[in-house]
């Protein structure tokens, strides 16, 4: 499986990570699913506030329900569809935490950036699986074609 988004929408994720910094940013991201290749095509970028009131620092966001809602709508009204949700991980590597597999959704993408002391060194994309046991890794490509390399 491949995610596909422009070197526009990953710098938006990119700086809201680093401002973020030392807690987790997060977002939603949009677009559609490619007919015949499966492939996730992200065509916009929506940050969201992390309303986690604990353990923001520790691997955990929350976006609030009220702000899920009116991205599902804004992307509806343009015939897309929310395709996945991206965070960051202060001072931790770009893979899912086991908290991350408990509250994530089979069929999302799960776009996670490192940032290392104020400073993005990894992007990695997750898709947990149908009997929700282990996450899969997608390949991150740009709308070049070529892999996303931090």
């Amino acid at each position: 499986m491949t995610i596909r988004l422009s070197d526009e929408d990953l710098a938006m994720i990119y700086d809201h990570g680093r401002d973020a910094y030392p807690e987790e940013c997060c977002g939603v991201m949009i677009g559609r699913v490619e007919s015949g290749s499966g492939e996730v095509v992200i065509s916009e970028v929506q940050s969201a506030e992390n309303e986690r009131e604990d353990s923001r620092r520790h691997h955990r966001f929350l976006i609030s329900p009220q702000a899920l809602l009116e991205a599902q709508r804004s992307a509806r009204e343009r015939g897309l569809d929310v395709l996945g949700y991206y965070h960051s991980h202060p001072d931790h590597p770009a893979r899912p935490s086991e908290f991350d597999r408990e509250h994530a959704w089979p069929g999302t993408s799960y776009l996670i950036i490192s940032v290392e002391e104020g400073s993005v060194v990894d992007a990695t994309s997750w898709r947990l699986a149908d009997d929700r046991s282990r996450f899969d890794q997608e390949e991150l490509i740009g709308t070049d074609g070529e892999k996303i390399a931090v």
